[in-house]
């Protein structure tokens, strides 16, 4: 039934359309009006007051509220920019604070660690969200290297976290990384909770046995596909990989161990974040104690070269490397940090081998053997000189940086391990979760 009976409704049909469509012409004209003032009021904002005309001056003084938040658009941004960078203490303010660090561990009774990607850059392991971070240059557009991660060894502070475990000093630790280096560091298993998985193991999908490998197991898995093409030894049910990817939950219980963190976490006094940006450890209410009353609340240190958004929560922060701060904190509690030794790598015991059928499934990257020599003592343990690559030596991280990455196709860093550049697809987990978001550049062909 049209309007008012069906004599009339054929004959309304057609205004009611054009009215329609005139309306929606009317409003795109508007929007493209408003985008253009918009714009033009951003190109004055921009300028330097002393710079604008009169007429410039007067268009602004006529739409207040859209150059307020022009304004307040630039000072997120501003504010935004400012955060992602890398900011380093002075020396004194270092030592200082490191000394209140390590009070504070001797004075607790209970110390909860939680181990970002910043603890294993001195192992020539980029991070995520630093200046040169697999993220930061996936969010750009930028090519990104694959490195070999099976040739990186544990850090100065990986050793002194497992000395700290061993001394009492620190009763668990909660790793975001998947590089392993916790477990061959000779912490005590039972004191860690590898909330994203480990790069060396793989579990049964039935029995939920662990397996340890000499090699990258998640060379063939990526997100949603974690099925390493072996099977289990006792059941005969399918292996898959450990790694949790970005907007995924872990749901297995060993390596990551989430039991051990949140029990960790509801008995510590104090919370050491060692290279992590908190911005995916915040979400987790539970590692913070926030069910407590304030005052009952875990003090909270930082070591961190960007900003985290628990700064201003925490006791003490600190702008620096995290082997500048353990050696100071290890000084000062008069500890002595072994050097690491492949002889003492608890991964060579723990190693079970493939089945003879599967050996086809192995991947190429192989921790190197027990008697082999350990990369390039390039300071590995000085973490000024050896964050990705040194830079006034290096023209690899030019490659790293975006420059000339299409000429760049393999490279071997400080330290032994081997980098490559390509277009195709990152194998494994290292580098992905970045997918939404990505810019692309636009090629103009002549």
């Amino acid at each position: 039934k049209g309007f008012r009976g069906n004599c009339r409704c054929n004959s309304l049909r057609p205004c009611v359309m054009r009215s329609l469509r005139e309306r929606k012409e009317d409003g795109s004209a508007q929007r493209r009006l408003a985008r253009e003032l918009r714009q033009r009021l951003k190109l004055i904002v921009k300028k330097e007051s002393v710079c604008r005309t009169e007429n410039e001056v007067k268009l602004l003084s006529q739409w207040p509220s859209i150059v307020n938040d022009i304004e307040h658009g630039m000072e997120l941004f501003q504010r935004t920019k400012r955060r992602r960078l890398e900011v380093v203490d002075e020396p004194e303010v270092i030592d200082r604070k490191s000394r209140l660090l390590a009070e504070a561990l001797r004075q607790s009774k209970f110390v909860a660690v939680y181990t970002g990607a910043g603890i294993s850059t001195a192992a020539a392991i980029p991070d995520y969200r630093g200046p040169n971070g697999i993220w930061s240059k996936l969010s750009q557009g930028k090519e990104v290297c694959s490195v070999d991660l099976t040739k990186a060894v544990p850090t100065f502070t990986h050793m002194c976290l497992a000395k700290m475990v061993q001394e009492g000093l620190v009763s668990h630790i909660v790793s975001q990384n998947c590089d392993g280096l916790h477990v061959r560091s000779c912490l005590d298993r039972s004191s860690l909770s590898e909330v994203h998985g480990n790069m060396y193991t793989e579990v049964c999908s039935s029995c939920d046995r662990l397996y340890f490998r000499l090699f990258d197991v998640t060379e063939q898995t990526s997100l949603y596909r974690h099925d390493t093409g072996r099977t289990c030894t006792d059941c005969g049910s399918a292996l898959r990989d450990t790694i949790v990817h970005f907007g995924e939950k872990g749901c297995l219980e060993q390596p990551l161990n989430w039991q051990g963190a949140m029990d960790a976490a509801s008995r510590a006094d104090t919370i050491v974040c060692l290279g992590s940006s908190l911005k995916v450890l915040r979400s987790y209410r539970c590692l913070w104690g926030m069910e407590r009353v304030k005052r009952l609340r875990p003090k909270l240190y930082i070591v961190n070269l960007q900003y985290t958004p628990k700064d201003s929560v925490s006791t003490v922060k600190i702008n620096a490397h995290c082997d500048t701060v353990l050696r100071i904190v290890a000084e000062e509690l008069s500890l002595d940090i072994p050097s690491y030794k492949r002889s003492s790598d608890p991964l060579y015991g723990l190693a079970e081998d493939v089945k003879s059928d599967e050996k086809d499934t192995v991947s190429d990257k192989h921790i190197p053997s027990i008697d082999s020599p350990l990369p390039s003592e390039v300071n590995r343990f000085e973490t000024e000189d050896t964050v990705l690559v040194k830079e006034e030596k290096s023209s690899d991280l030019d490659t790293w940086n975006g420059m000339d990455s299409s000429a760049a196709t393999e490279s071997t860093l400080d330290g032994g391990l081997q980098m490559s550049v390509s277009r195709k697809p990152l194998p494994g987990w290292f580098g992905k979760g970045v997918k939404k978001g990505v810019k692309r550049r636009h090629v103009v062909k002549s």
